[in-house]
């Protein structure tokens, strides 16, 4: 016979016993026994009801012990419920006044009302719970039942749809940005022209402040440009027009437009390429932009010397290319903020760069993977479609498809 746990004792109670035994011996032993499979069945039955659900269910005795989980609670909140039967739900789901809730408070029970919490072991997840009083029928022996539900997707559902409109109000700011901003600075650079004419007329001895002047000015004018030209485009996708190309090829030339940076900072470039590299079909311009901008920061990481290592690399689905610098690092707590536009912690950048690289990526129908080490580097890895792979993958289709015709046919 099978022991009865401390849980199912305390159900056995208020004379349940007693009027059992009562009925017991008015049965037949062989009534008894059909008796007690029909309730076998049935518990195991319900059992089976409640380990298959995906929502969490707990059963708190009038104490506050746990008598009962089910197997999404277990997977929730990372227990095993031989280990946890008659330990105290406070260990479990904190930050709730049990103690007034077992109480049976009105006011504790409607604030539990689509409550939600955050639960941070096993995984961080999104819980939505609420709670139902439990009485047993006879007995003065109070509970709860406790159902949880895991809204983890909706909350990142929510906060995609927060960011996508976020996003798209900037867009529309990004029009009168540019006319606003682009008309006057062309203006001032067109003057800025005259005025240099003007000085080359003076004496020689004369032009020297003033043609320094008007070069900070042209200077300050293209740096606001440049600004401005990257926010539309962050802001503006252009669709990629993809042709096939060599990655290393592409690198090279980033890394040609950047020789004069990396030898006036003292940086050690390393670039190991794969044999038989395959190609990519990509837009060559996006990506060697989005080389560039991983590049750049790169070296502005390393304003005092060091390395630049660039890794290409191929998966069975996947060219990457990662760029490791050996610079300070990401800060943990900017470590998730380093893809929203206008973050930066450079006292001139335009906090565009990294947001730029990753719709590029994205366009592409690749992936952009960040590691930082705080005091040790930080590695960027582009990830992107590899052609070849995709051809295979759609003949293959294509021979199944047909194969099914034929079969639908015969």
């Amino acid at each position: 016979m099978r022991h009865i746990d401390a849980a199912e004792a305390r159900v056995l109670k208020a004379g349940f016993l007693d009027r059992l035994i009562e009925r017991l011996d008015r049965l037949d032993p062989q009534s008894v026994q059909t008796h007690f499979l029909r309730l076998a069945q049935e518990k195991g039955l319900l059992d089976a009801i409640f380990q298959s659900i995906q929502e969490g269910v707990i059963v708190v005795d009038g104490a506050g012990r746990i008598a009962y989980a089910n197997r999404a609670a277990e997977q929730y909140l990372g227990f095993e419920r031989e280990a946890v039967t008659g330990k105290p739900i406070p260990r479990f789901l904190r930050g709730i006044a049990w103690d007034r809730i077992l109480s049976l408070d009105e006011q504790e029970w409607s604030k539990l009302v689509r409550h939600e919490i955050e639960v941070t072991y096993p995984e961080r997840r999104f819980l939505s719970f609420y709670v139902v009083p439990l009485f047993a029928e006879g007995s003065s022996e109070k509970g709860l039942v406790i159902m949880l539900r895991d809204v983890t997707r909706d909350r990142e559902h929510e906060a995609s749809a927060l960011e996508s409109e976020r996003l798209q109000a900037v867009r529309l700011l990004a029009a009168g940005v540019a006319h606003e901003i682009g008309n006057p600075l062309n203006a001032l650079t067109i003057h800025l022209q005259l005025l240099d004419r003007e000085i080359q007329k003076l004496p020689e001895g004369e032009r020297g402040k003033l043609t320094d002047l008007v070069r900070i000015a042209r200077d300050e004018i293209a740096r606001l440009d440049l600004i401005v030209t990257q926010f539309l485009r962050a802001l503006r996708p252009s669709r990629p027009h993809l042709a096939p190309t060599r990655l290393d090829a592409v690198i090279q030339e980033t890394l040609t437009l950047l020789k004069q940076d990396i030898e006036d900072r003292r940086i050690e470039v390393s670039v190991e390429t794969p044999s038989g590299l395959p190609r990519v079909r990509v837009d060559r311009d996006q990506i060697k932009q989005a080389f560039f901008n991983i590049a750049k920061n790169a070296l502005q990481a390393m304003p005092d010397g060091g390395a630049l290592q660039i890794t290409l690399m191929v998966t069975d689905r996947y060219v990457g290319a990662a760029f490791r610098d050996t610079g300070p690092g990401i800060a943990p707590d900017d470590f998730g903020r380093i893809f929203e536009p206008y973050f930066t912690t450079k006292s001139q950048g335009s906090g565009l760069g990294l947001m730029i690289v990753q719709r590029i990526v994205q366009d592409h129908g690749g992936r952009l993977d960040v590691r930082s080490d705080p005091g040790a580097g930080t590695t960027f890895t582009v990830w992107l479609p590899l052609f070849e792979r995709r051809v295979r993958l759609l003949k293959a289709s294509e021979r199944t498809d047909a194969a099914e015709k034929e079969e639908s046919v015969s």
